[in-house]
């Protein structure tokens, strides 16, 4: 299939979180929250028995499973469906039941993007209640559900009673409680603020992630200049200070950056200008030793001895 190995710039991981959600919860009828409440891989398991009918063994996925040895089982169960269908997938378990919310995003978005490339977006004429019914677990997952929908029908009847008698509350309002300083917080600002949890969450995930990746790369580095054929080279000896340096050695960086400069300029050869000038430089002295040389010194007395001689003619 194509996209069992789309990259990470793909456009399948750049779907939000509120779409995957309505796409799971449309799909086979559940009512999650919560990516990372998909973290069993029982969810998984049924998307795929959604695309390919009679592929997925049902019977064997647990939709209660909440310990990690549990939710394996699952993952062995998707495990063996991809080899069926010979889907080069690779399933990062230990990652997916932690339930942290960026990895399970990520594997959802695949799993959305693989589903709709097998069946073009529509799942028809799948009954995924039934299906269901022969699954693990699936009576705890409905008492759960079934509680959650009937502890929210006593609030509202809490307030008709209440209501039917407005001068009774206001008197005990009056008489016993003090007056509220704040709102009470609505369900809205509840979900909101499940919000801003979740998208931090993402943000410390991303931010780890970001941290491993820069981490392997200092490692690779390490490495590199433990090898026994380049680790006597002084430049591999300043690479490791750097390295190892921390943010209170600072004078440490500035040596060692010294240190690669100074092997630079040596490495660095001489111009052709440079070189004429120190030749240059090499024959003025010698030019002018040349000129304090004996045939100098004897033009000189020459002349000397001419002046004597004029001068003695000039007196007889």
């Amino acid at each position: 299939m194509g996209a069992t190995n789309i990259g990470m710039m793909d456009s399948a991981y750049f779907v939000g979180r509120n779409e995957i959600l309505a796409w799971i919860n449309s799909t086979l009828q559940l009512q999650l929250s919560k990516v990372e409440e998909a973290a069993s891989g029982a969810v998984q398991c049924q998307l795929m028995d959604a695309v390919h009918p009679g592929m997925v063994p049902m019977h064997k996925v647990n939709f209660d499973a909440k310990n990690e040895y549990e939710m394996i089982q699952n993952y062995k169960v998707l495990q063996d469906v991809f080899n069926k269908l010979k889907i080069n997938k690779h399933i990062e378990v230990n990652k997916l039941v932690k339930g942290r919310p960026l990895d399970n995003l990520e594997f959802m978005q695949w799993m959305k993007r693989y589903c709709d490339s097998v069946s073009g977006g529509m799942v028809n004429n799948y009954n995924a209640l039934e299906r269901r019914d022969s699954c693990k677990g699936v009576k705890e997952v409905y008492k759960k559900a079934t509680s959650i929908q009937t502890s929210s029908k006593p609030s509202s009847t809490g307030v008709r009673v209440n209501t039917s008698h407005p001068s009774r509350k206001s008197d005990t309002y009056s008489a016993n409680s003090p007056p509220k300083s704040s709102k009470p917080v609505t369900a809205e600002e509840l979900h909101a603020y499940d919000e801003q949890i979740i998208e931090m969450k993402l943000l410390v995930d991303s931010l780890e992630k970001e941290r491993d990746y820069y981490y392997t790369k200092l490692r690779d580095i390490e490495m590199l200049c433990q090898n026994p054929e380049i680790k006597h080279l002084p430049q591999i000896g300043d690479i490791r200070t750097i390295l190892y340096s921390t943010y209170h050695s600072s004078s440490e960086m500035e040596e060692a950056q010294l240190v690669i400069s100074e092997n630079e300029e040596q490495l660095l050869p001489l111009s052709p200008i440079l070189e004429n000038s120190a030749e240059q430089t090499k024959q003025e002295p010698q030019k002018r030793k040349s000129i304090s040389s004996p045939d100098s010194d004897f033009l000189f007395a020459s002349t000397t001895q001419r002046q004597r001689l004029s001068h003695d003619i000039s007196q007889v």
